[in-house]
């Protein structure tokens, strides 16, 4: 594994880092709009205080903190593998380009020693799951990693009260940052209760604090909703989810592959919108991570 050499060094010293996942990246977003909003989103972190760590696979090496240089690539070149848990070992052993998941940058990151980490949405259980088993592994590396990650709660394409579930299973606490409810990705308020309703980063990095030092094995998820200027109407979205689900059924598109296929579609369907807000929802979450790790990095020295 190759760790930039600034991300050592903040590390080292305790000061505060913010890892970025690159799926988003290879696969979650057209380009340019892919390249320019991972440029934006480490930007916005190193103006918070913070170092920006985006993790990928660079010809079979795991990298935390890739170049400019590489994220270029990963935003461009064809045939960049999509990379959980499952996959990071074909990856590396046949020295493929990765963009790492949720639950891939989860791993890394903790091997790399990074506590907060900034996402858009996170994998859950996926609707129809009592047919189809068909639940995220992001659920599971949550519960089993030392990290907290900043996200606008679940993917809105997900059954979002059954991911809550599984995370109560899992002993992730489940934080919400100064709202009642669950985000809802696209949507602001899924209406669903959380664990704790934090009003400040510093808070926030107490109970990070907190869970470490109780040495209670496993993640922390806060809740952050998207940016109420560019959410769109659960009764605009749902229905275009719906229409995006039926055609992913009709295709017969599963596993890895329909995550991908319904985010791009919801964006057709919505004329770009959706895109809009998904760039907004993901900024506002590396914000608040920076926020976060800032103050980790004071409460914990």
């Amino acid at each position: 594994m190759r760790i930039n050499q600034e991300v050592i060094n903040a590390l080292k010293n305790k000061k505060p880092v913010v890892a970025l996942e690159s799926t988003i990246i290879s696969h979650g977003m057209p380009y340019p709009k892919n390249y320019e909003t991972a440029l934006l989103l480490e930007k916005e972190i190193r103006e918070k205080g913070a170092i920006p760590a985006t993790i990928g696979i660079v010809e079979g090496e795991p990298v935390i903190g890739l170049s400019k240089e590489e994220i270029y690539q990963l935003a461009t070149k064809d045939g960049v593998e999509k990379v959980s848990r499952r996959d990071l070992p074909i990856v590396v052993a046949l020295k493929k380009w990765g963009a790492t998941t949720v639950s891939a940058t989860i791993i890394l990151a903790e091997m790399a020693g990074i506590e907060v980490f900034a996402t858009g949405g996170i994998g859950g259980v996926h609707r129809g799951a009592s047919e189809t088993f068909d639940i995220s592994r992001d659920l599971k590396e949550l519960g089993e990693h030392n990290i907290t990650v900043v996200s606008s709660g679940v993917k809105a394409i997900l059954d979002l009260p059954k991911t809550l579930e599984v995370l109560e299973t899992e002993g992730v606490t489940v934080l919400s940052y100064q709202q009642p409810h669950l985000a809802d990705f696209y949507s602001q308020d899924s209406g669903l209760p959380v664990d704790y309703v934090a009003s400040h980063p510093r808070e926030i990095a107490n109970i990070i604090y907190a869970r470490r030092q109780l040495s209670l094995k496993g993640g922390i998820l806060v809740s952050n909703p998207c940016p109420k200027e560019l959410a769109l109407p659960i009764e605009k979205i749902n229905p275009i989810i719906q229409e995006a689900l039926k055609e992913a059924e009709r295709k017969e598109i599963k596993g890895k592959a329909i995550t991908p296929f319904l985010l791009g579609k919801i964006v057709e369907l919505t004329k770009g919108e959706s895109l809009e807000t998904n760039i907004a929802l993901v900024k506002s979450n590396a914000l608040l991570a920076a926020e976060i790790a800032v103050a980790y990095s004071e409460v914990s020295q």
